[in-house]
């Protein structure tokens, strides 16, 4: 007798996102649990820092700020002693009495966007001593490490699947669960039940309420780290940034060239895991041109005291000075400074940004937990452990749902696109190729599902 397949029915939507929910989250749940662990602490590491480099970081003299010149002669007078072949690449000055200046320098040995920083009291000079820091946010070896971690387990472009896996899956399981939310209202008593757990309730009853409620309170930082942590990814984060720059949405940068040529200065994330690459000083630069140069900068516009001075990459290039305060409101103003006629020659300011580019980049400042300081950084942690806990709770879940005397839970019923109108499946396979083409570690993961799924019920209805 043939087979034939069921009439479409009702509820094979919410039949496809509860398998969908349950699968995803069950085989990227430890990508994400790690993600989120490894976040939770990048998120307050700024402060962690604050109190663990409180040597390097803070300058106790209280006369008034030296010349930097002065400040820079003091720094290679020091690397001299110790590291004689490096070189200044950049010049943070102190922004705040009782802050330190770090003058940064190249250094064989280094990861790719770290320098060594030696860090100088701006009032007498004195080196308070020297880190390797990373990047436009100036890490330090703490939040270094950590974000590492964070990004790629130390296993370099192999490891970056796993923070793309956990960035691209954690919005869908986020998204499927805003539908099964949607559903699950529809039919709530109380709708109370669904932003708070019922704790009269027990076993899987209530390790599920806790789970759909820490999920309604975390769901939107969940959806926009998902999509901030999606730039900073290997195959995704291209794919955005070939987008972006299609559709000219990318943060503009100052014309370093003085030949006519165009070298630019400046990057995208320059300010998160990575930072693009340092420039090599100038042989002909002297500690006097970094305050001649600034001065020059204030005089166009550069008025944040977080700045960074960089020396020319190459005799036909430019001095820049750019603003780095990442904090609300940002600065982002930056200049090129022509040595020979100390002029400038090329400026960029938050103005120049276009929409896109400045939603991008006020994004990334408060994935990082900059842009509202310790209130962001707060925000997170909570965001964070709230990712972490609803892991747990899933696979709490799942083995509570387990059969006597079996090993797991059972998965919910498959079947859900043998079900489906026409029109659904269509939809579903077009949204799935989608993704796979903007999110390709996602897409390519998803349409695998779907066909596991739709072979799964056609093996059981013929076995039937």
């Amino acid at each position: 007798m043939p087979v034939t397949a069921p009439p479409p029915s009702r509820g094979w939507f919410a039949q496809l996102l509860l398998r969908l929910h349950f699968t995803a989250g069950l085989f990227v749940g430890p990508f994400v649990l790690v993600a989120a662990l490894s976040g939770a602490v990048y998120a307050v590491a700024p402060t962690v820092e604050q109190g663990v480099y409180r040597q390097e970081l803070t300058a106790p003299s209280s006369a008034p700020a030296l010349p930097l010149a002065d400040q820079v002669a003091a720094a290679e007078r020091y690397v001299a002693r110790h590291h004689p072949d490096d070189t200044v690449a950049e010049v943070r000055p102190a922004p705040t009495p009782g802050t330190t200046t770090r003058v940064m320098f190249t250094e064989e040995g280094l990861l790719e966007s770290q320098t060594r920083a030696v860090f100088v009291d701006p009032g007498d000079a004195a080196v308070r001593g020297d880190l390797p820091v990373y990047g436009t946010s100036g890490s330090l070896p703490f939040r270094t490490w950590i974000s590492t971690v964070h990004r790629s387990l130390f296993l370099g472009d192999v490891g970056r699947l796993y923070s793309e896996t956990a960035a691209s899956w954690l919005g869908i399981v986020s998204l499927s669960g805003i539908g099964l939310g949607a559903f699950r209202l529809r039919r709530a008593r109380r709708k109370r039940d669904l932003v708070l757990p019922d704790n009269r309730a027990t076993g899987y009853r209530r390790t599920f309420s806790w789970h759909a409620a820490t999920g309604a309170w975390v769901l939107l930082g969940a959806l926009f780290l998902s999509a901030t942590g999606i730039t900073w990814s290997h195959f995704a984060g291209d794919n955005v940034s070939a987008l972006r720059s299609t559709l000219s949405w990318r943060a503009p940068t100052v014309d370093t060239a003085l030949d006519g040529s165009s070298a630019t200065s400046g990057g995208e994330h320059a300010g998160h895991h990575g930072g693009g690459s340092m420039p090599m000083g100038s042989p002909t630069t002297t500690p006097e041109q970094f305050d001649e140069v600034l001065a020059v900068a204030r005089d166009s516009g550069v008025r944040a005291a977080e700045v960074r001075i960089r020396p020319p990459a190459a005799a036909d290039t430019a001095w820049t000075v750019e603003e780095i305060k990442l904090s609300w409101p940002v600065a982002m103003n930056a200049v090129a400074v022509d040595p020979g006629t100390m002029t400038a020659v090329s400026r960029v300011t938050w103005g120049d940004y276009p929409l896109m580019a400045k939603a991008a980049k006020l994004g990334i400042n408060t994935h990082m937990g900059a842009l509202f300081g310790l209130a962001n950084q707060v925000v997170l942690l909570l965001a964070a452990l709230g990712i972490a806990a609803m892991v747990v709770f899933g696979y709490l879940m799942w083995w509570q749902r387990r059969p006597t005397g079996a090993r797991a839970g059972r998965a919910p019923a498959a079947g859900a696109l043998a079900r489906a109108p026409w029109w659904g499946t269509a939809a579903v396979v077009v949204a799935a190729v989608g993704l796979a083409l903007l999110l390709p570690v996602v897409g390519v993961t998803l349409l695998g599902f779907l066909l596991v799924d739709a072979l799964v019920t056609t093996f059981r209805r013929r076995a039937d």
